[in-house]
C-alpha cells in the first residue's frame, strides 16, 4: 500500500484554508430572496390568529407565509433510511407550538433587514398553554405535547402520542435476576446527562431556486443529501423526481445536520415564489432551534463476585426527544448495545428504555448518537464497582473486557472480529504513567490530582441497513473519476475514500478527481452517520475498483490484439509480460472515447450485515482547586482501534476533536431552560465549549486491528472517540475527592460545595 495508511493532505485543503467561496453561503445568487423567521416566545401554545398585513406592506416585502399557506401532510426531519423509524409528528408550519423558537410565519425579502423588520410588524395572538418541561414526569402526563389526529409512525416502535411516548423497546439476554441472586456484589445507581450543542462553526444554511426546468434545486449544508431529498418531498407533496439537492463543503455538522433544520422554509418559499431563497440561521437560532443530543437518565444496576468478575448488568434509560421525536427511537437502542457489549465476562443483560416527548426543543443527532450517554453510566458505574471491591479500574476491565473471537450478545448477536481492547488498555497505562503513581495525590498548592479510565465502543454504519455507493470513470488521458454519494463535512472522507481507489488502481491520488454530492448525478449513499463511511463506502470503493480494473486490463487486450487471459495491467498500462505489446493507461483512457470503443466506468454498492466496532481507551489526569472547585483537565490519553488507520493525519484530528467535544460534555456543556422553556444559553458567550486552554494536553496512539470484512481491513472512527472522556474525568474526580458525581457536566460549585461537605 502506498496511499493508505500514510498522512496525505485533504484534498480540499488549500480551498479551504485560503478562503475560497466553497460553503452554502459562499454560493447564493444575488437575487435570491433572504428569508427570516418569526418564532414563538411559549413553549406551549395555540395561534388564534395571525396578522401579517403590516409586514406584506413593507416595500421589498415578496412573501409572508403562515400555517394556512402549508402542505398538511406530517413529517419527519430526521436523516435516516427508509421505512423512518423516527414518527411524522411535524408541519412546515402549524399551528399548535410546541417549544419556545417554533416557527409561527415565513418572511421574504430582497434584504435581510427588510425581513428583520417585517417580522417585527407581524401580530400573533396566542393561547399561552402550561408547558410540560420535566422528561422524568412526561410519561402519561396530562399535559399532551402531541394531540393532533394525523400523527402517523411508520415503525413499530411502540409510539403512543397520547402517553407522550415516542417509542419504547427492551432485550433481554440469559437470566438476569438469577444471575443477580448469585453475585456478592450489586450496585444500583442513576446517571444523568443533559442535552449538549453541537456548536459546528457553519450554521444550518440552505438556498432553493427552479431549474430551467421547472425542478426545486436545494443546495444545503447537509449531511444526508439523498435523505433531504425524500423528507422535502414529503414536506412539500412534491415527486422526488422534482427536486435535486446539491451539498458544498460544509463546515461541521457532528449529527446536527443529520436532521433537515433550515431546509424546508426556502424550499416552500420558491415552490410558491418561484424565486430563489436564502435561509441562515443566526447563531442563537443554531442553538435555540438545532437538533441537540438527547437529554438522558439512565439506571444501572451492576453484579460482580468478589475477585471482580462481573455477572451481569440491567440498564432502564430514560430518553428526552423533547417537542419533535427525531432520531429518539434509533439513539435510544445504542445506550444499551453499545456500552453492555463492551463487558465479554456477563452471562446475563437487560436493557429497557423509553423516550418521551416534552415541550423543550426538538433533539437529534449528535456524534456518539446515543452510545455516549450510555457508556458514561455503565463505565461510571464500573469505576464504582471497582472501588467498592477495592480494585484498580484498569485490572477490572482488564478481567472482565470483550476480547477478539467472542460472541457479543447485546451487541445484536454480532461476532468481535477484530478487537486489540487489551493491547489499547496495556499501551493507555503505559502511555499515562498508571502502574508507576498513585490515582490521586496533593500538590504543594494544596491542588488535588486525581486519575480515571474508560472504555468505550461505537460500530461501523448500521448492519443490513446502510449502503454505499461510487462510481469510477476512466478518463481521456488517463486519470480517473470518483463520484460518491456521501458528505465530507470536514473529516476528510473524499480524501480517504481516494487513498482507498488509488492503491485499488495502482495509482497516484492525485490521479483520482472526486466530486462532492449532487443527488442528480451522485450514485446513492445513505449519507455520513453512524460512523458508515470508511468502512461501508470504503467497501464499495474496493469493489467499484476492482471492476474496473478488470475492465481496463480487457480493453487494453482487445486494443492491442492479445488473448484476455493473457493481458496484465499494473495500474500504468496493459501489456502482455515477455513482449513488447504495452498500452498506457492514458492511451486506454484517450482510446475509450474514440469510435467503435466505450468509456469505460464501474460503479458498485455495498453494505454489510454486520457493524465491526471499533474500540477505545481513554484515561484522564485532572487538576481540582479544591477552594473554587475549578476542574482542570492537564492530560488526557486515548488509545484507538480502528482497524487499520486509512489516514494517520485525519484520524488523529478526528481523535483529538471528539475528546475535547468529551471534556466540554463532561465539565461544562449544559442547555438550560427557565420555568417557561425558553433556552437561557443561546450565545457562545453563555454556552461554554471547551477552548485550547480547557483541554489540556491530549495524546493520541493507535493500535491497529485487522477487520477482515472492512476495506484495507479499516473500521471506522468519527464517533468512537466522544464517549471515554466523561466516565474517565468522572472517575478521576472519584478518586482526587472521594466523591462521585453522576450528573454532567461536573460543576465547580458541585465540587466545591461536595468538599465542604466533608
Amino acid at each position: 500500500m502506498k496511499a493508505v495508511s500514510t498522512g496525505v493532505r485533504k484534498k480540499d485543503a488549500m480551498s479551504l484554508v485560503t478562503g475560497k467561496p466553497v460553503y452554502t453561503g459562499d454560493l447564493v445568487p444575488a437575487n435570491a430572496l433572504r428569508l427570516k423567521l418569526l418564532r414563538s416566545p411559549h413553549a406551549r401554545a395555540n395561534i388564534i390568529s395571525i396578522d401579517t398585513s403590516r409586514a406584506k406592506m413593507v416595500p421589498g416585502v415578496a412573501a409572508v407565509l403562515t400555517w394556512e399557506d402549508m402542505p398538511q401532510s406530517r413529517f419527519t426531519t430526521a436523516g435516516q433510511t427508509w421505512p423512518e423509524p423516527s414518527p411524522y409528528d411535524r408541519l412546515i408550519l402549524d399551528r399548535h407550538l410546541r417549544c419556545a423558537g417554533d416557527p409561527v410565519a415565513i418572511v421574504a425579502a430582497e434584504t435581510e433587514e427588510i425581513a428583520r423588520r417585517a417580522v417585527r410588524l407581524i401580530k400573533v395572538e396566542y393561547e399561552v398553554l402550561e408547558p410540560l418541561l420535566d422528561f422524568t414526569k412526561a410519561l402519561d402526563n396530562p399535559i399532551v405535547v402531541h394531540p393532533e389526529e394525523n400523527f402517523r409512525s411508520l415503525c413499530p416502535v411502540g409510539t403512543d402520542p397520547k402517553r407522550n411516548l415516542v417509542s419504547t423497546d427492551s432485550f433481554t439476554v440469559g437470566d438476569v435476576e438469577g444471575e443477580f441472586a448469585k453475585c456478592d456484589v450489586v450496585l444500583e445507581r442513576t446517571y444523568n446527562t443533559v442535552a449538549n450543542n453541537q456548536t459546528m462553526m457553519e450554521p444550518f444554511c440552505t438556498y432553493t431556486y427552479l431549474d430551467e426546468y421547472g425542478r426545486l434545486n436545494v443546495v444545503s449544508s447537509t449531511q444526508v443529501p439523498f435523505h433531504v431529498r425524500r423528507i422535502l418531498s414529503n414536506a412539500l407533496e412534491l415527486p422526488k423526481s422534482q427536486i435535486r439537492v446539491v451539498k458544498p463543503r460544509i463546515g461541521g455538522g457532528f449529527g446536527a445536520k443529520q436532521s433537515v433544520v433550515s431546509e424546508q422554509f426556502p424550499a416552500i418559499v420558491t415552490k410558491l415564489t418561484g424565486r430563489p431563497a436564502y435561509l441562515c440561521y443566526t447563531r442563537q437560532e443554531s442553538m435555540a432551534n438545532g437538533s441537540p443530543r438527547h437529554q438522558m437518565q439512565v439506571k444501572v444496576r451492576i453484579g460482580a463476585d468478589r475477585d471482580g468478575s462481573i455477572r451481569c448488568m440491567d440498564l432502564y434509560a430514560l430518553s428526552n426527544a423533547g417537542a419533535y421525536g427525531d432520531h429518539g427511537p434509533t439513539t435510544i437502542g445504542l445506550v444499551g448495545h453499545k456500552s453492555l457489549a463492551l463487558y465479554g465476562s456477563l452471562r446475563a443483560s437487560r436493557f429497557v428504555c423509553d423516550v418521551v416527548y416534552t415541550n423543550t426543543m426538538g433533539a437529534g443527532a449528535y456524534r456518539g448518537y446515543g452510545a455516549t450517554q450510555g457508556i458514561f453510566a455503565v463505565e461510571s458505574a464500573v469505576n464504582e464497582m471497582a472501588a467498592q471491591l477495592g480494585m484498580d479500574p484498569c485490572a477490572i476491565r482488564e478481567k472482565n473486557m470483550v476480547r477478539q473471537g467472542q460472541m457479543m450478545p447485546a451487541y445484536y448477536g454480532e461476532p468481535c472480529n477484530s478487537c486489540t481492547l487489551d493491547k489499547c488498555m496495556e499501551r493507555a497505562k503505559e502511555m499515562m504513567g498508571w502502574d508507576k503513581g498513585p490515582t490521586h495525590w496533593t500538590l504543594p498548592n494544596g491542588h488535588i490530582r486525581g486519575r480515571g479510565v474508560a472504555m468505550a465502543m461505537q460500530g461501523s454504519g448500521i448492519s443490513g441497513v446502510d449502503i454505499g455507493s461510487v462510481e469510477v470513470r476512466l478518463n481521456d488521458g488517463g486519470f480517473y473519476t470518483m463520484l460518491v454519494g456521501c458528505t465530507d463535512m470536514g473529516t476528510g472522507c473524499d480524501t480517504i475514500l481516494a487513498q482507498m481507489a488509488a492503491d485499488c488502481l495502482d495509482c497516484s491520488v492525485d490521479d483520482i478527481a472526486v466530486r462532492g454530492v449532487d443527488t442528480d448525478q451522485s450514485p446513492y449513499d445513505t449519507g455520513s452517520y453512524a460512523s458508515a463511511t470508511t468502512y461501508v463506502t470504503g467497501g464499495a470503493v474496493v469493489k467499484t475498483c476492482g471492476e474496473l480494473r478488470e475492465k481496463i486490463r480487457l480493453e487494453g487486450a482487445r486494443l492491442l490484439g492479445i488473448a484476455p487471459e493473457a493481458a496484465q495491467f499494473d495500474g500504468e498500462k496493459v501489456f502482455l509480460p515477455g513482449t513488447d505489446k504495452v498500452m498506457t493507461r492514458a492511451e486506454i483512457g484517450w482510446a475509450s472515447y474514440e469510435g467503435h470503443s466505450k468509456q469505460l466506468s464501474a460503479s458498485q454498492s455495498n453494505s454489510s450485515p454486520i457493524s465491526p466496532p471499533p474500540f477505545m481507551v481513554g484515561m484522564a489526569e485532572v487538576d481540582i482547586d479544591p477552594d473554587t472547585g475549578a476542574v482542570r483537565v492537564v492530560d488526557y490519553v486515548g488509545v484507538v482501534d480502528c482497524g487499520t488507520v486509512i489516514n494517520t493525519n485525519l484520524a488523529r484530528v478526528q481523535t483529538e476533536g471528539g475528546i475535547v467535544q468529551g471534556i466540554g460534555m463532561a465539565l461544562l456543556e449544559n442547555i438550560q431552560y427557565n420555568p417557561q422553556g425558553r433556552m437561557l444559553n443561546d450565545s457562545l458567550l453563555q454556552y461554554r465549549i471547551p477552548t485550547r486552554l480547557e483541554a489540556g494536553k491530549i495524546r493520541v496512539e493507535f493500535v491497529p486491528s485487522y477487520e477482515p470484512t472492512g476495506p484495507f481491513g479499516a473500521k471506522s472512527i468519527g464517533e468512537l472517540v466522544i464517549n471515554t472522556p466523561s466516565p474517565a474525568i468522572a472517575e478521576a474526580i472519584r478518586a482526587a475527592t472521594g466523591h462521585m458525581f453522576r450528573t454532567l457536566p461536573i460543576r465547580p460549585e458541585d465540587v466545591a460545595l461536595a468538599g465542604l461537605e466533608e
